[in-house]
């Protein structure tokens, strides 16, 4: 590894998951984005940490559920709202489709259907409910860790999976993806989750690790394999997943 390649690398996945600028020597090439991949979980652990920040700085005002909103309302505006976006597409095209062909139309489709909109409203009032009710010492800490692993465990189906697109915005991240780089990105990613408790960290990688193996199986039989909306899919359904695991474990 060159040092200033990968720092290219890094910055690469920062400008393609978020809004925050990037410096101009950074440039941009197509081929960055499949070996900045390994960099994903860890801009996801950036975008927890601004999340948590402006939880913190507003829990001094507010109560705990604004709080949550305003922290969610930072991350959409630092990602656009990028895997919100691959899961409106993504259940707009599974719930309407019967065939393959018909899911990838729809995915690609930049319309938001009605499947999609229940969706997204679902998704974003399980994360506010289940983070305003967590106790506020742990929420910072969840909020890293989710978005950091939730993005590890997304990006594992270049590692297994097939991009099914010909082309497609997510072509370049697309290519398989070697064990050793995943490695990397699951050592950016997963070792969040071990902060607050190592038990239920454990508990939580090991529903992961099934969710996965589920979600993949419905990939490939639905469509032959991912897109970039299937990853967005899946990083919010992990991500929804660790809140609710974190939750339950406190309330059981």
């Amino acid at each position: 590894m060159r040092p200033l390649d990968e720092l290219r690398y890094f910055f690469t996945a920062l400008g393609y998951f978020t809004r925050v600028p990037v410096p101009r020597w950074v440039g941009f090439e197509r081929e960055y984005l499949n070996a900045a991949a390994r960099y994903f979980p860890l801009v996801g652990a950036m975008i927890g940490g601004v999340a948590a920040l402006v939880y913190l700085v507003a829990l001094r005002v507010f109560p705990a559920g604004v709080a949550v909103l305003l922290s969610m309302t930072a991350t959409l505006v630092m990602t656009g709202a990028f895997h919100e976006d691959g899961l409106v597409d993504c259940v707009d095209a599974f719930g309407g489709a019967y065939t393959r062909e018909d899911a990838l139309r729809i995915m690609h489709d930049s319309r938001i259907g009605a499947f999609g909109a229940i969706a997204l409203v679902i998704a974003l009032a399980l994360k506010w409910q289940t983070l305003a009710a967590l106790p506020p010492q742990r929420v910072a800490w969840t909020m890293i860790a989710a978005h950091a692993a939730s993005r590890a465990f997304a990006i594992s189906y270049l590692v297994t999976l097939d991009y099914v697109r010909a082309e497609g915005k997510a072509k370049p991240v697309a290519q398989r993806m070697s064990v050793a780089s995943f490695a990397l990105a699951f050592a950016f990613g997963v070792p969040w989750l071990f902060v607050i408790d190592w038990k239920l960290a454990c508990v939580t990688i090991l529903a992961l690790v099934v969710l996965r193996f589920l979600i993949g199986r419905y990939f490939v039989r639905r469509i032959g394999g991912y897109t970039g909306d299937c990853l967005g899919f899946a990083q919010q359904v992990f991500e929804i997943a660790i809140y609710l695991i974190g939750l339950a474990w406190i309330s059981s």
